[in-house]
């Protein structure tokens, strides 16, 4: 095929796949615009995921109406004049490129007016022409109306996700905008419910209870000083998590740079390495981090959805946030009260063990106690040959004797394994083991968790939860899978609501489901075990199809051989 050039409707195509990747995209290009405007108050309202309409209107500045028609040609801006601008410019969006990107990929209509005009402009544009032009009463501001997104680029369609998974990405955008913008009344409206109102009062940490949850706002830590400055100039403020408050993915670490929510692997292991020492393993914080620069010194106009940016200074920036961070955590973390006792430490209670007191002052091997130790059954998969339990270390890990060495088992990795292989069991025959609660459980969540809980019913009740809406952020538990009576139902169901968020494929979902259940039901390590006990989480991993890790895919045991052993001592 020769070379030639393309025509400028399909280049235009081109150009807007770059901008405009899903529903959440539009809403965040409108959303720029609104806040640019200085909008005190942005609404945004879609339907079916946003892929039948969007609307997004604002009481910012408005335009001109002799300035509309240049809205949507590209590369036409009012925000910056020259390259060197960019070093200067504060504002959300800069290129010129989102009304003319949204417009060749959908219909759209635009309404906006100034202070000093009379009467509003309104036009309507389809495939990049406007074919609509006139004057409409309206408010000062803009309203931007977007239907039948992608109409004509039908391969996009194809790769879009569902309605509601559209809706909750819209949902999770709308919401760091909130944050980043707490001064600024947000409303969202999905399919006719109110997904989101903020108050627009200022307090950050309101804006962190209507998108985390009440509990969870309660319990963060402020991060900064009123004019504390880091080095560089930058500056850090936000809110982290006591290391009580955790979620098992980082979702929940939110960075803004100048008020732009970005993405930056680098903050995260800032943030990271404040908690070192603080945190279990897989486990991680709730963060609102804002850091503010000069903007000379950072490079937005590297992505062309703007979600990276570029550091002249990293090292600073990395020291800047870690160090505000550690603070917050040394000087504001509460002190845990006598007598209570973190979740690693309830007793173990469930199908497979009954309930045994715990040693929390243990150390050493545990002999095992009357009876002796008694040698497993026969009849073990490839890989795991018959073990006999001679008693546990450290409260955490079994000692087991085999044909050819020692042993030791990771007590919660193996029985994470166990509850895993039977809870996907039952959920497949459809006879999953169930609880009712006495008193039914109030659970605070999170903005997202809301939307699975409300497009994740199935799920949840094909693996024995009954959950139901409890007003706003809210909800309430009136049975569990038995495996989970013992207690972390809270904390269990809104790791997989969080999870509900993350995996579209119903089988990744039913696998995160039930190694999330799994994880908060098996016995914990520093939990004492009675010899019955040991013997009795020995004999089902013997049982189980992948016996040698746990569902996450760590090892349940480490093997110590007879040679090992007789190289360690000297005696070969």
């Amino acid at each position: 095929m020769p070379i030639r050039p393309l025509a400028p409707d399909v280049v235009s195509k081109i150009a807007a796949g770059e901008v405009v990747e899903r529903p959440a995209s539009v809403v965040k290009e409108l959303v720029e615009n609104s806040l640019d405007a200085g909008a005190s108050q942005v609404n945004i309202e879609v339907k079916a995921g946003g892929m039948s309409s969007i609307r997004v209107w604002d009481n910012g500045v408005g335009m001109p109406g002799d300035e509309v028609d240049l809205a949507f040609q590209r590369h036409a801006t009012s925000k910056i004049a020259s390259l060197a601008d960019l070093d200067s410019s504060t504002s959300l969006g800069f290129r010129g490129e989102a009304l003319p990107s949204i417009a060749h990929v959908a219909e759209v209509e635009l309404v906006t007016r100034t202070r000093e005009e009379m009467s509003g402009t309104c036009v309507r544009v389809r495939d990049g022409t406007v074919v609509e032009r006139g004057t409409r009463a309206h408010p000062e501001g803009t309203a931007v109306t977007v239907r039948h997104l992608f109409r004509n680029v039908p391969a996009r369609l194809k790769y879009l996700k569902s309605p509601s998974a559209e809706a909750g990405q819209i949902t999770a955008l709308v919401s760091h905008y909130a944050l980043a913008f707490p001064e600024v009344r947000f409303s969202l409206v999905v399919d006719g419910r109110r997904a989101l109102q903020t108050s627009g009062n200022g307090k950050l940490r309101d804006v962190l209870a209507e998108v985390y949850g009440v509990q969870v706002a309660q319990a963060m830590l402020e991060v900064g000083r009123p004019g504390e400055e880091g080095g560089g100039g930058s500056a850090v403020s936000g809110y982290v998590s006591p290391s009580s408050v955790t979620r098992a993915n980082r979702s929940y670490i939110t960075f803004f740079v100048n008020r732009r929510w970005i993405q930056s692997r680098m903050m995260t292991r800032a943030v990271e390495k404040a908690y070192e020492g603080l945190l279990a393993v897989g486990r991680y914080p709730v963060a609102v981090i804002s850091l503010s620069l000069p903007p000379q010194t950072i490079d937005v106009n590297v992505h062309p959805a703007k979600r990276e940016i570029r550091f002249a200074q990293e090292s600073i920036v990395f020291n800047s946030v870690y160090g505000a961070v550690r603070r917050t955590l040394m000087e504001k973390m509460p002190v845990p009260e006598i007598g209570t006792a973190p979740p690693s430490q309830r007793p173990v209670a469930g199908p497979h063990f009954v309930a045994a007191p715990i040693n929390v002052a243990s150390t050493g091997v545990e002999q095992a106690a009357a009876p002796p130790p008694v040698p497993l059954e026969p009849g073990s998969p490839p890989g795991l040959p018959p073990l006999r339990v001679l008693g546990q270390s450290g409260n955490t890990y079994i000692v087991a004797e085999g044909p050819d060495g020692l042993y030791l088992i990771d007590q919660h990795a193996a029985h994470e394994r166990v509850v895993f292989e039977e809870v996907l069991a039952q959920q497949a025959r459809r006879g999953v083991e169930v609880q009712s609660l006495l008193e039914p459980l109030a659970i605070d969540l999170s903005l997202g968790q809301e939307e699975s809980l409300r497009t994740g019913q199935e799920t949840l009740a094909g693996f024995g939860f009954a959950v139901e809406p409890f007003g706003d952020r809210a909800c309430l538990v009136r049975a569990v899978p038995a495996v989970l009576a013992g207690g972390g139902i809270a904390e269990a169901l809104k790791e997989i609501l969080d999870r509900l968020q993350e995996e579209p494929e119903k089988v990744r979902v039913e696998e995160k489901v039930a190694i999330t259940v799994a994880c908060h039901s098996a016995v914990r390590a520093g939990q004492r075990l009675s010899h019955e006990e040991m013997v009795g989480l020995v004999r089902q991993l013997e049982k189980a199809a992948s016996p040698r890790t746990c569902p996450h895919g760590r090892p349940t045991m480490v093997h110590l051989s007879s040679g090992q052993l007789q190289r360690e001592f000297g005696r070969t």
